[in-house]
This record gives C-alpha cells, structure tokens and sequence, in this order.
C-alpha cells in the first residue's frame, strides 16, 4: 500500500483510469465479436449496419489512446476485408 498522499492519490488514479480502459476494450470486443457471428452466419443486412458500429467503436478506443491507432486500422481494415468477402 502506498505511504505518501502523493502515492495514494496516483493508485486512485490508476484505479479509474484502468476501469475505464477495460469498460471501452470490453466494448470493442464486444461488437467485434457480433459482428464476426453476423459474418459467420452470412446475414448480410445485419452486416452493413454493424460495419459502421464496429468502425467508429475502434474510432473511438484509438482516439482515447486504449488502442493504438495502427491496431484500431489493422483491425477495421480486416473486418471489412471480411465484409466484402460477404457482399
């Protein structure tokens, strides 16, 4: 445990921070993982409307820094690989 009120302040920081990293990560795999059951069962309706979903969640996890933005590109750029594969 930390000593300094310094120390304590920062782990309650951390503390924060980490909680509200992991609450965006949860949400990016969560609508990935949709999106590639709706890819898995070839429903190409559901498909267009969850590309753009998908796209602006990894968007936005780059834009606070939780994924780095060339990760949150690799991604998008596969999964809409995968989409027109579909289309």
């Amino acid at each position: 445990m930390p000593i300094k009120r310094s120390a304590e302040k920062a782990l309650r920081q951390t503390k924060r921070r980490t909680a509200k990293n992991q609450s965006v990560k949860i949400g990016v795999k969560k609508t990935i993982k949709e999106l590639e059951k709706k890819l898995a069962a070839k429903d190409k309706k559901a498909v267009r409307e969850l590309m753009p979903k998908v796209a602006q969640v990894l968007d936005k996890a780059a834009k606070v820094k939780v994924l780095n933005k060339n990760t949150a590109a690799r991604q998008k750029s596969r999964l809409q690989k995968a989409v027109n594969k579909i289309l």
